[in-house]
């Protein structure tokens, strides 16, 4: 019998594979309706924002053969409706469902707001916070790149909330292992990488980028091995815990993330080709390790072998 469960800060996982946060709404997406969602090992929500964000201009998402480019821009209603509706009807349905909630943010004080708020609703087991969005023209990216005004962040927000918080990194910064360090000085109980890589592209008929926004961030299987790097450069700089992301589609690609470092992962763009990608992934997860002579998916964590 093969072992799939994750412990980590504040989560008990049944396995290590959840979605990543934008592909699955607040659990109300039609993706969501395709299965029961306990089959996850946690569920982490749209990114929520003090208030309501409409999002940058249209079209905000354009998918690729080789992934997906995105300019959402962080749109949700706002804290308030997220505890008070799109939570509340979450834990109804899946009262047993580890919940991360994703925090965004233009400053310190709206972090401080968002993560207090969720805190206090007692409606999820831990914190993600975004302090990379590439989407928005204030917050995130402007703080993500900094190690001072990440550790501050941190620190901040670990002296105000009993929830576990996992930081969530950017790899547009020449240095992500001094990003990580920052974080792990502030307190941070778990990192989140990576997130999404600028990018563009160009419809050569019109001349115009094929976002509204212009740029976005890039997701998807081309930026794995870049995920990959920085997951074991992350991972030889610091002792916290790593939730891995970027080009996962198969259970292979979640041993791949394990033995580079990470403890657990998250599935996004893979979603707009699949929206049963994570339960396929559970499913052939035990079979995938039984070949491998592997009886527990956390003796993989960062057994990477150099040539």
């Amino acid at each position: 019998m093969v072992n799939l469960n994750v412990k980590l800060p504040g989560l008990k996982l049944k396995n290590p594979v959840m979605p990543a946060s934008g592909t699955f709404g607040f659990g109300d997406v039609a993706a969501a309706q395709k299965y029961d969602l306990n089959k996850l090992g946690a569920l982490v929500i749209k990114t929520t924002t003090p208030n309501k964000r409409v999002g940058n201009p249209q079209p905000q998402i354009a998918v690729l053969d080789d992934g997906v480019l995105n300019s959402v821009g962080l749109t949700n209603p706002g804290v308030e409706q997220v505890i008070n509706e799109k939570l509340v009807a979450l834990k109804k349905l899946y009262p047993n469902l580890p919940i991360i909630a994703s925090v965004g943010a233009e400053d310190e004080a709206g972090y401080l707001t968002v993560t207090n708020q969720l805190s206090r609703a007692r409606l999820v087991d831990a914190l993600e916070i975004n302090l990379s969005c590439p989407n928005v023209a204030q917050g995130g990216m402007t703080f993500g790149v900094h190690p001072k005004m990440v550790a501050r962040i941190t620190s901040a927000i670990k002296q105000k909330v009993k929830l576990p918080i996992y930081i969530k990194l950017t790899p547009n910064v020449t240095n992500i292992q001094e990003i990580a360090r920052a974080a792990e000085d502030g307190g941070a109980d778990g990192l989140v990488l990576i997130n999404t890589v600028m990018g563009m592209r160009i419809d050569i008929a019109s001349r115009k980028p094929l976002l509204g926004n212009n740029i976005g961030g890039y997701s998807g299987r081309g930026i794995k091995p870049i995920a990959l790097y920085l997951v074991h450069q992350v991972r030889v700089a610091t002792q916290l815990p790593i939730i891995g992301m970027g080009g996962i589609e198969t259970a292979s690609d979640v041993v791949e993330f394990m033995l580079a470092g990470a403890n657990a992962v998250e599935v996004g763009s893979a979603h707009f080709h699949n929206p049963l990608v994570c339960p396929e992934i559970i499913q052939a997860l035990p079979r995938v390790l039984d070949d491998l002579g592997v009886s527990d998916i956390n003796d993989l964590v960062g057994q990477v072998k150099f040539n």
